[in-house]
């Protein structure tokens, strides 16, 4: 299973979402995007994606000191 990284940091709302659109694109199943980025609104905008493209959000964590936010999606 492939990982492929994207730092979306100091990209505001909606760009992380459009650029993670693009790249789903080009994913193939059982491949897993990890995604960080600390847009504010990043959290509550990968949840509705993923719940309305039926993508697995595997995990999400965010870094105190960074105010940024990984989260992974499998596909």
């Amino acid at each position: 299973m492939a990982t492929i990284s994207m730092d979306l940091t100091k990209l505001r709302c909606p760009q992380p979402i459009l650029k993670i659109t693009a790249k789903s694109a080009e994913m193939k199943p059982g491949e897993v995007l990890e995604v960080m980025a600390d847009c504010p609104t990043f959290v509550s905008d990968i949840k509705v994606w993923c719940e309305r493209l039926n993508k697995k959000l595997i995990s999400i964590k965010k870094d105190e000191s960074s105010g940024a936010t990984t989260c992974q999606i499998a596909f």
